[in-house]
């Protein structure tokens, strides 16, 4: 993770700032012109609370595809080492990603104790929350990563794609908000769960969402399947693409 910033003035500082200066913005729009909120509270703090909780488990999404789009092109030199495993490079920039995520969250739990003075027991369901995502980031980052290899667009068109997804996923508005002629697709969208369920644990003091967890879960380990499968299936010809 900290090679990413080598060579930066603020360094590994950047890690931080990035998703303050978004929820700041967010909460500004969001909250302060728009008045949305979530729960019963009127305070923008907990509206930045839950924006922070649902960026956390999005942006380490986000960020290992985005990457993961381009990394075998990007070490193109080790396509061609039979010996290297170019799995592990979608691998590393999930887990990278996943440490960011762990700072990003203790500092959810800090901000919380000292804005609402608790912190819930619930937070000992995380690992049930991260091990799912971690299994779906994977099964995406070597699906992204084949085919950044053959389709070199896919980087571009993996960006709008999930901008797209975001935004339909409610992340930064409320579920409440949601109309009900779009509340099917909201709920249909795999993401919708996680973020959910994120917020359940660490911010209501409440059980995961279980038949949403399962839902997404369900749909994690399918992706990765295909993903590895399209991968080691792909692979013999990195070499001649590039």
């Amino acid at each position: 993770m900290a090679a990413r910033y080598r060579g930066s003035v603020l360094g590994i500082i950047w890690a931080l700032l990035t998703p303050v200066v978004m929820i700041a913005i967010f909460t500004l729009i969001f909250a302060g012109i728009f008045k949305a909120r979530f729960g019963d509270s009127n305070s923008q703090w907990d509206y930045a609370l839950y924006l922070f909780c649902g960026l956390l488990p999005w942006t380490a999404f986000q960020e290992s595809l985005q990457l993961s789009s381009n990394t075998i092109v990007a070490h193109a030199n080790l396509v061609k080492r039979v010996v290297f495993p170019l799995e592990t490079l979608p691998v590393a920039q999930t887990l990278a990603a996943i440490v960011n995520q762990i700072f990003g969250t203790a500092a959810l739990i800090i901000a919380t104790a000292i804005l609402r003075h608790e912190v819930h027991a619930t937070i000992l369901y995380l690992p049930l929350l991260v091990i799912p995502q971690i299994v779906a980031t994977l099964g995406w980052a070597w699906l992204l990563a084949s085919l950044g290899v053959f389709v070199r667009d896919i980087v571009q068109g993996i960006t709008l794609f999930l901008m797209a997804w975001m935004y339909l996923t409610p992340i930064i508005y409320p579920e409440s908000l949601v109309p009900d002629g779009y509340r099917t697709l909201v709920n249909f969208n795999p993401f919708t769960p996680l973020v959910r369920s994120y917020r359940r644990i660490l911010l209501d003091g409440n059980a995961p969402d279980w038949w949403g967890l399962a839902y997404f879960s369900a749909f994690g380990l399918a992706r990765f399947i295909l993903g590895y499968w399209w991968f080691a299936r792909t692979r013999k010809n990195f070499a001649d693409v590039i």
